[in-house]
């Protein structure tokens, strides 16, 4: 009988990639702290994340208001939790003032999503939301990759280039799952900045390979 794998967070199995995401949530009030990271240690999640400086940090992705979290936060669970139970793995939950880690791939997507929503008025984001339900994972993985090569960090990277171009295009009509023409439509106007580019980090890996079903 093969062992399950040690998930942890969201999906994280640290024997199969070290390279995962992480959400800081140190208050009911405070920002929400959103990070990526290539190495893991054993006990680091015992503390709070240490952003050196939000402007220069390069492991910070996002930095979003409590007030929008919350609204997200649920969302991104189910989807999460969904994918999971499709392939037998445990799912997770937010931890309360503390760190919660998640699979690289999930947490391209969570930071996807948070652009789209970090300075959008507030009324905007039940419908990013439903646009973000409404693209693939592989969609998500790759409108992750174009944004962050050349503004994926938290402070220096906003409003600027792809990131302020998915904020309109995940802020404006809601694209349906079961109308793929939508989809295409918003991926194709989202790539007339860099052609085709392939995500080299975006491909499934391991068990991965199943959160789409």
């Amino acid at each position: 009988m093969v062992a399950k794998p040690s998930v942890k967070g969201f999906g994280f199995d640290p024997s199969e990639s070290e390279h995962y995401f992480q959400v800081s949530l140190s208050s009911k009030s405070a920002d929400v702290h959103i990070t990526e990271h290539m190495s893991w240690e054993k006990g680091q999640w015992d503390t709070k994340i240490r952003v050196v400086k939000a402007d220069t940090d390069e492991r910070l992705r996002v930095i979003l208001s409590r007030e929008k979290w919350d609204a997200i936060a649920d969302a991104v669970k189910d989807e999460f939790n969904r994918r999971l139970r499709k392939v037998d793995m445990k799912g997770g939950a937010w931890k309360v003032n503390g760190l919660t880690p998640m699979s690289r791939l999930f947490g391209k997507e969570l930071v996807l999503l948070a652009w789209a929503i970090e300075d959008a008025d507030p009324g905007r984001v039940p419908t990013a939301i439903m646009n973000w339900l409404g693209l693939t994972p592989e969609e998500r993985w790759w409108l992750f990759t174009m944004t962050n090569a050349a503004t994926g960090q938290a402070i220096y990277g906003k409003n600027i280039g792809w990131r302020k171009a998915v904020r309109f295009a995940l802020t404006e009509n809601p694209i349906s799952a079961s109308q793929p023409e939508q989809r295409v439509g918003l991926i194709s106007k989202m790539d007339k900045v860099d052609g085709e580019k392939k995500d080299s980090n975006g491909k499934q890996q391991g068990l991965l390979t199943q959160y789409t079903l």
